[in-house]
């Protein structure tokens, strides 16, 4: 299956902004519903980490460049889950994205203005990832993070952004998972009332 363009897709109902919404991007390349890995075929997976700016144009994608990959979005997926009320992660989910302080190198650049950038040392995926790091980090300092959350449908999970006014935001889709769920609660109920 060929990869799909994940930035710009019309069907996302709640993107992250800016340089955050590649971090959503690349967290919602599995869908938990369907199990639909557009990582999983190292052929198909190039042009989308090509998009997600995890890939040169021209490099060669090998197996374990794809599993650093992978293995960082379930640590993303961890994290965006504990913002959704989940639990905090534990040391393993979040191996590796500790493992790209081992193996790859972040450059500080300061242009004429003073304004600081902290961008990848080189081309390599690892380096790519950690530079997508940043954009979390930023997040993070910003205030921005706690509200890249994964959906409380368990079935679901998508990664979502949580636009509500208080934050309180649930679900990726109220009328598909809000509703799936509140109807799932209601049951119970009646049944817990007989």
């Amino acid at each position: 299956m060929p990869a799909t363009l994940v930035l710009d897709d019309p069907d996302e109902t709640k993107p992250a902004p800016g340089p955050l919404r590649r971090v959503q991007a690349l967290i919602n390349t599995l869908d938990r519903e369907t199990n639909d890995d557009q990582l999983a075929d190292r052929e198909g997976a190039p042009p989308l980490l090509v998009e997600l700016g995890l890939l040169s144009p021209d490099a060669r994608l090998d197996g374990s460049d794809l599993d650093a990959v992978t293995g960082v979005r379930e640590a993303l997926h961890a994290l965006v889950l504990h913002n959704a009320g989940g639990p905090r992660p534990d040391a393993r989910a979040l191996r590796p994205i500790r493992d790209l302080g081992d193996h790859a190198l972040l450059r500080v650049r300061l242009d004429a203005s003073g304004a600081v950038a902290v961008a990848p040392a080189d081309d390599s995926v690892r380096a790519r990832l950690a530079g997508l790091l940043t954009v979390v980090s930023e997040a993070q300092r910003a205030g921005t993070w706690e509200l890249l959350k994964a959906c409380a449908n368990d079935e679901c999970l998508w990664a979502f952004y949580d636009r509500s006014r208080n934050h309180g935001g649930t679900w990726c889709d109220m009328s598909g998972c809000g509703n799936k769920l509140k109807n799932r609660e209601f049951r119970a109920r009646r049944r817990s009332t007989r």
